[in-house]
This record gives structure tokens, sequence and C-alpha cells, in this order.
């Protein structure tokens, strides 16, 4: 099948279930104009273009390249090569991220003391500095398990100590960080030091990179809610969707500045990866030319992107978050937001090629249907909490404190390779969808319910980002004891001989 084609069928079907729900929402339940879900309608072509064509990038450019340089930096033996080169890496990487800047924009326009420049900074730096750390666990043998809580708790610790908007704001910094550009990379640089250490744990070694990564961002944000403290100057409701005139001149007005924070976020990574080649992989002319027309495509299709979500997704989801919100019955957004869970989660097109993986891995001990079905269950509730959140303006403390206490606490029980692979999961399921249409959704049901969408809203992406680290690692638990019920079962006509 021509990789074009593949991925345009993948995000289709990721985008084409939202458009679905929001069509049959603005029209039976919380009424829109039908110029808006026009707009929305078109916004949704642009995301599935643009996402297509980004993904065709990323295979054919950044994929083998990280890969390569993970190798090359690992042949040199230099651990503070491989250091200062997960730290630049990491960071232009993510600066680049769509998810990340799509969050950051939703961030400065709830509450502008948070500037979107500086926030994606403190993103892209925390990313950085975890994958330099991810790199020295793996020359080192450092414990995955053993990193994980010591961060994880001084996550918790910042997090008591900063103002409220920056928990919900850092926890989904870390979701929105493993996206379409920042996993296949960081993901193939795993696979290539790995690959080369060709340690006892080298299979265990593949994954865990990226949920090192995912630390990098709520560490970051907390860090910059901590220097901040006292200072957020609360919310602004979202604004709704411009309604008449000109909607196809409305996203032609947003490509010339699309483009130039496409090249911004590109260009310094082009740059990098320039370097790389002459310092460290000194790839053939053919490879050069593939990488080459890779940054073209990914180039093209975020500038895509970009304007079907500012001109289609971000301003009509929120009028119908706020829609919803105004109804009188406003508890229907927690089955909606159930709904909206299961099918975004099932939607994505990188949580299938996660349960294939994991399928692998467990040599088909864990099923694939199986884990969709946790997987969807999980997400579901996740967002059906979000909505209870905004209706009774709950705290995120009830959930997240107690469900990373659960998933940090099974990593001591589950298989290494299963903590390892949650927690690179971790982001998996919230993807591009929830980075633009359910979070604003969700601000704009919180601004029209009454709640504080900085507080109230922000926190969704958390929470179904937390989802896969608890359902991966308790499959991870049930192929444990398949494993060792096929062991006591091989080794009974042994005994039975004696």
């Amino acid at each position: 099948m021509n990789p074009l084609f593949r991925f345009a069928k993948e995000t289709a079907a990721s985008v084409l279930p939202i458009v679905l729900i929001v069509f049959a929402l603005g029209i039976a339940v919380a009424p829109i104009p039908a110029a808006e879900l026009a707009r929305f309608g078109l916004g949704g072509v642009l995301v599935i273009a643009g996402l297509s064509l980004f993904l065709l990038g990323t295979e054919l450019g950044l994929v083998p390249v990280g890969r390569e340089t993970g190798s090359a930096l690992v042949g040199r033996r230099s651990l503070d090569l491989m250091i200062v080169a997960g730290l630049l890496i990491g960071f232009l990487v993510t600066v680049a991220e769509p998810d990340v800047q799509v969050l950051a924009g939703q961030v400065s326009a709830v509450d502008p003391s948070i500037p979107r420049g500086r926030l994606v900074l403190m993103i892209g730096a925390g990313v950085g500095f975890f994958v330099a750390v991810g790199f020295a666990r793996v020359v080192l043998g450092v414990s995955y398990r053993v990193l994980l809580v010591g961060f994880y708790a001084l996550v918790f610790v910042l997090a008591v100590l900063v103002d409220p908007i920056y928990v919900g704001v850092a926890f989904d910094a870390g979701g929105a960080t493993t996206g379409p550009m920042t996993v296949p990379f960081i993901l193939a640089l795993g696979v290539g030091v790995s690959a080369v250490t060709k340690g006892r744990r080298s299979e265990e070694d593949s994954f865990g990179l990226v949920g090192l990564a995912s630390i990098g961002p709520i560490l970051a944000v907390l860090l910059m809610g901590l220097v901040n403290k006292g200072n957020a100057t609360g919310s602004a409701a979202p604004a709704e969707a411009a309604s008449g005139g000109g909607m196809v001149a409305s996203f032609l007005r947003l490509v010339p500045e699309t483009v130039g924070h496409v090249a911004l976020a590109l260009g310094p990574l082009a740059l990098l990866f320039a370097v790389i080649q002459v310092a460290l992989l000194r790839m053939p002319p053919r490879h050069l030319a593939r990488v080459a027309t890779g940054f073209a495509w990914a180039f093209a299709g975020l500038v895509l992107f970009f304007v079907g979500v500012n001109g289609g997704f971000l301003p009509v989801g929120a009028l119908v978050g706020a829609r919803m919100g105004a109804l009188e019955a406003s508890w229907l957004l927690v089955p909606v937001g159930v709904l909206l869970g299961a099918v975004v989660v099932l939607a994505e097109p990188a949580v299938w090629v996660l349960t294939d993986q994991v399928e692998a891995v467990s040599g088909g001990a864990v099923r694939k249907r199986t884990l969709l079905v946790a997987l969807s269950a999980g997400v579901a509730l996740a967002v059906g909490i979000a909505m209870l959140r905004v209706v009774c303006g709950l705290s995120i403390w009830w959930f997240l404190a107690p469900g990373y206490a659960l998933a940090l606490g099974l990593s001591f029980a589950s298989p290494p390779l299963f903590t390892a692979i949650a927690f690179d999961s971790g982001g998996v399921a919230s993807g591009p969808m929830s980075s633009t249409f359910v979070l604003a959704f969700t601000l704009g049901a919180s601004a029209s319910a009454g709640g504080d969408p900085a507080v109230d809203a922000f926190g969704v992406i958390a929470m179904i980002a937390m989802v896969p680290l608890i359902a991966i690692q308790l499959l991870g638990l049930v192929y444990k004891r398949a494993e060792g019920a096929a062991r006591s079962a091989s080794a009974r006509p042994a005994d039975a001989r004696k």
C-alpha cells in the first residue's frame, strides 16, 4: 500500500469520528450555526491532509535519522557527547511538536500570564534534559523503576507548591509532548542506542525513553509555576468562532503566519540534523535526498495541520463545548465525555501500533483486542471524569494522586518490559485529537458552565495519558501469571517421572 494512502486512511479514521460526533451534537443537542459546522468540516479535511503528509515526512526522514543517530552516538563511546546530543535533539524535536504548539496556544489564550513562547521553550528544555537522562540510564545500567519513582516523587512535591493552574497544565504538557513528531524520533533513538549496547537488557532498554522524556515537561512547567507563584492572572473565556462571511478566506489568512511559525520550529531541527550528518552520520547522497524529501513533506503537513486546527477545530470545539455547558442539563457533558473518550482512543493510529507491539512482545499472551478494550474503557472513564470535574468543580488531585500512586506501585509487580512500554505509551492515547478538539471542548464547557477553565479544564490530557500507565502494567501482570502457569504445566510431567 502506498505510504501516503496508508497514513491518510489512518488519520481519516482518527478525525472523522470526531467530526461526526460534533455534527450530531451541533444539530441535535446543542445547535450551532450551519456555517460553523461547515467550518469544522473544512478544518477536519485540512487536519487529515496535514497529519498524513506530516507522518509521511516523519517516516521518510525523522525516524531513519533518529535510529542512525542513536547508534552513532553510542559508537563514539562518549557519555558526554550523548548527553549533549540528547539535550539538543530532545529540545528541538519538542519545539517542533504540533501538539505542544497547540497546547501552548490554548494555555496562553486562557491565562495570558503564561506566555506561549516561554511555555514551549520550558517544555522543550524538560524533554531535552530527560532524553539525556535516558541515554545515561542505558549506558550506566540504572534501574528504570528507580528513576520513575524518584522523579515522580519530585513532581508531586513541586505540584503541592505551585498555583493550581500550573498543575493541570504541567501534566497536560507531559501528555501532549508525546505526539506524532516526538514519539517516532525518540523511540528510534532508544532503539538505536539499545541495539548497539546489546546487553542483557537490550530489549527492555529499547523502551522507556519516551516515558522518561514525558516527565521533563511536567517538572519544567512546575518549576516555571514555582518561579511565577502568585502571578497567575486568572482565566479568560475561550472565544467563540466567528459566524458568517468568507470561511475559506478566514483559513487563507492563517497561512502566512503559520508558515513562519513552522519555519521557526523546523528550521533549527534541520540545522541540527545537518551538523549530525557532517559530524556523525555521513549518509550517502541518496539517503540525504530521502531525508530532505521527508522534511519537505513534514513542513507542508504541519502548515496544513495548524491551519485546520486554528481555523476550525479549536474555535468550533470551544463553541460546541460552550453550548453544551450552557444547557440546563449540563450533566449531559459526562456521557458525552465518555463517548468522546472511547472514540478518541480507538481512533488514534498510534494506539493500534502500540497494541500490535504489546501482542508481539507478549508472544500472543496479551491479545490486541483485550488491550484495545482496556484502553477504550479506561480513556472513556478518564474523559468522563474530566467532564465531571467541569460540572462539579472537583480538584484534579482527587484523580492524579491515586492514579499515579497505583501506576508507580504496579511497577514493582509488573514485568520491567511492560512497565517501560506502559510509561512510553502514556502519551500515545493523548494524541492530536486530545490536544486539539477534546481540550478545546473542555475549555468551552468549563467557561460556559460557570467554572474556572484554567483550573477545571486543564488536566483532561493528563487524565487520558494516565490510563495506559495502569492498563498495560495490569496486562503485564496477566502475562506474568500466564507465563508462570505455562512453566508449571511444562514442569509437571518431569516431576511425575521422578
